[in-house]
């Protein structure tokens, strides 16, 4: 009887093992596959080899806009990695009041799309802002328009690095630099940040790939000012130029790979801090520094809340900036161009739906990974898919769902421009962070429930759906929440794959956008937010209940 079982488990595991390979292919693998080799081709389909890349590399144009996406990342990482780090540094190195309240509304970014920040700067720098003076003889709409808008974007993404680089610091190391005289300039420089470098490194690699591949921000606020991202878009969108979309496409997907390549190596060498004899460090209270960290998170986040405010309010005046009265015109989105009311409708559809069908494949991938004990070529091979998507920008996937799901000898084209295409495509843009997460738990359950229940005859998916999940179900929460929150606001993914009849929320704030509907698209982002801080609230609320009555050996 084991035997039979065991043999069963291993005939099921690799069974579902070559499902996952193949459903991950088609999902990521081969969508890139296709945009690579359509950059070898002309839109005539002859093939030209490197041509496109040469062609194009030597336009003065191309180099310009090389140019441009380089700086506006590298400044809006210069910018956001200081401030971020200190206001890390103040949540967990000083005993300021009100520090969960900090944490939690410096995240609010995470929950609004990136087109946000960019209509908000408008309202407040534009030609019609309340703030126009200050820009002197210069514009918003240009580089540092949207540098101001990525570092609203990207900061909350940073700040969650720091927070887990700076959060495991052994106190010991502290209190032999105090007893030897060394003063609290000399500790940070010589135990925090060499502590904290592998954190910084991929905070910093983390910023600068978010910014260069980010289409919203550039969007709204660039004007003229054109980088790689707002290009794919005029060529594929504007000029139907599908072949030069797609040689932009690989060359905005180089430094992508190379960062997430040098990350990966960092992560490498980043040995572990948690020791047998690890004391965890515990701020002692200073009134001057956390009077100083208390004012300067303040500044943060008033700043932050200034921002999103500023759309929320904008999306209920009448006519700004010349008359201020509270309406709900602007909320008539059937009246506007860019989808009506049914976009929201069909962003909630595709939240439910992705972060359903996301969250079960990606825990039944990232459970067959790491527990599988056949196929060790296959599985190395379903966790490099699993890992892939971080990699890549969100156009250039979308990118190539059009080439892969597009083509008329494809049996799959019948979902281009379906929903499922839209459900398929957010799960693999945002499939790494979910694995690793559910990795991450799977690692924290002994493996021995597995042995046991094999030793007895018991079906391995018993043991998952019994053990398993149950133990786990904080994380998968969390995992369907990330899912859902992500499907509300993405943009840069899903923006050549709607059609009429699947236009969704984010996109309508685009196209409002566009047909010059400022307000209205402003309303619908603060839409946007208003559902993903609902939505987050309930996620917290469910968890916190289902921890609190099925899992109090959490506790003790």
């Amino acid at each position: 009887m084991r035997s039979f079982w065991s043999d069963s488990n291993k005939i099921v595991m690799a069974f579902l093992m070559v499902c996952l390979f193949l459903l991950l292919s088609g999902m990521i693998f081969l969508p890139l596959l296709e945009i690579l080799q359509k950059s070898f081709y002309t839109s005539l389909g002859d093939f030209v080899g490197l041509d496109n890349f040469i062609r194009y590399l030597g336009e003065e144009k191309s180099l310009r806009l090389i140019q441009n996406s380089l700086f506006v990342s590298i400044v809006s990482t210069l910018i956001v990695i200081p401030i971020a780090f200190v206001f890390a540094y103040a949540l967990l190195r000083s005993c300021m009041p009100f520090k969960p309240l900090f944490r939690y509304l410096a995240l609010i970014p995470l929950l609004s799309p990136s087109l946000l920040p960019a209509i908000s700067f408008v309202y407040l720098f534009g030609n019609q802002g309340f703030l126009k003076s200050w820009m002197g003889d210069g514009s918003i709409y240009g580089p540092w328009g949207i540098i101001m808008g990525e570092c609203f974007y990207v900061f909350p993404h940073v700040l969650m690095i720091l927070l887990s680089a700076l959060s495991l610091s052994d106190a010991r190391l502290y209190e032999v630099a105090e007893s030897m005289g060394a003063g609290s300039i000399k500790r940070f420089l010589t135990i925090t940040l060499p502590s904290a470098k592998y954190g910084l490194i991929s905070a910093i690699l983390v910023s600068f790939t978010l910014v260069i591949t980010d289409f919203g921000v550039p969007k709204v606020i660039g004007g003229d000012f054109g980088v790689l991202a707002t290009e794919i878009y005029k060529q594929v969108i504007g000029q139907q130029n599908f072949s030069l979309g797609a040689t932009i496409g690989v060359l905005l997907l180089i430094p992508s790979i190379i960062t997430f390549g040098i990350d990966r190596v960092v992560q490498r060498k980043q040995k572990a801090t948690l020791g047998s004899k690890f004391v965890l460090y515990r701020p002692k209270k200073s009134p001057l520094f956390d009077a100083i960290m208390g004012v300067f998170s303040s500044g943060v986040v008033l700043l932050l809340l200034i921002i999103l405010g500023v759309s929320v309010f904008a999306s209920f005046a009448k006519f700004w900036p010349y008359d201020l009265s509270l309406v709900l015109k602007h909320y008539d989105f059937d009246s506007m161009d860019g989808g009506g009311w049914n976009s929201y409708f069909n962003s909630l559809q595709l939240a439910f739906w992705t972060a359903l069908y996301g969250t079960i494949l990606v825990f039944i991938c990232a459970y067959i990974v790491e527990r599988t004990k056949v196929f060790s070529w296959l599985k190395g091979a379903l966790k490099f898919l699993a890992l892939l998507p971080m990699a890549v920008p969100g156009m250039v996937l979308g990118l190539g769902y059009i080439f892969f799901f597009n083509n008329p000898h494809s049996p799959f084209n019948g979902l281009y421009q379906s929903m499922a295409i839209l459900v398929m495509c957010t799960i693999a843009h945002f499939f790494t962070t979910s694995y690793i997460t559910a990795v991450t738990t799977i690692k924290q359950i002994d493996s021995e429930f597995e042995d046991v229940s094999d030793s007895m005859g018991v079906a391995f998916y018993h043991t998952f759906l019994r053990v398993t999940v149950p133990i786990a179900i904080p994380s998968i929460l969390e995992i369907a929440r990330y899912f859902f929150v992500n499907a509300m606001t993405t943009v840069s993914a899903v923006v050549f794959l709607y059609s009429p009849h699947t236009t969704l929320a984010s996109l309508a704030v685009l196209n409002m956008d566009d047909a010059g509907d400022i307000s209205s698209a402003a309303a619908m982002a603060s839409l946007i937010v208003v559902t993903s801080i609902g939505v987050t609230l309930c996620f917290n609320g469910i968890s916190h209940s289902i921890v609190k009555k099925t899992q109090k050996w959490r506790k003790g």
